[in-house]
């Protein structure tokens, strides 16, 4: 995957997610903090730097806060020097989704959850090499999977 894939899913090419999780803001609120529901639900930002998330290079993977859905390998993961989790690519085809955001003036790759729609952050065309894409992920939007 590389950022013209982003940008061409981003604009609508099919990406099928492996399953649906589709709950209401009822059943969301019930299962998640205040705070993951900001960021899962209504698409809010975690301050930079407030997560512990960001230090942990433990192996293992990283998986949806709200459906529990594998996203990132901690392989992928970097430091970004950003303050949110930043990795270099999901975990397998589907299981992120992308929208075009132009909130806050600027033109960018909002990255979803492809199974339960919750907001993760963005996507950038700065990452490292082999991909070059920089997924910058909110923590509370993750949670790492103990195998």
């Amino acid at each position: 995957m590389n950022w013209t894939d982003v940008i061409r899913l981003a604009r609508g090419e099919a990406n099928p997610a492996p399953r649906r999780d589709e709950r209401s803001e009822e059943e969301w609120r019930a299962v998640l903090t205040l705070d993951q529901f900001q960021v899962l639900r209504l698409a809010g930002t975690e301050r930079p730097f407030s997560s512990q998330m960001c230090s942990l290079f433990v192996p293992g993977l990283y998986a949806c806060a709200g459906c529990g859905t594998e996203l990132f390998d901690s392989a992928t993961k970097f430091e970004s020097g950003t303050g949110w989790p930043s990795f270099a690519e999901p975990v397998a085809d589907g299981v992120v989704g992308y929208h075009l955001d132009t909130s806050h003036g600027m033109q960018r790759v909002e990255a979803v959850c492809n199974v339960c729609d919750g907001h993760l952050g963005h996507v950038f065309p700065d990452g490292p090499p082999p991909s070059g894409l920089r997924f910058c992920m909110n923590a509370l939007s993750l949670e790492k999977v103990e195998h």
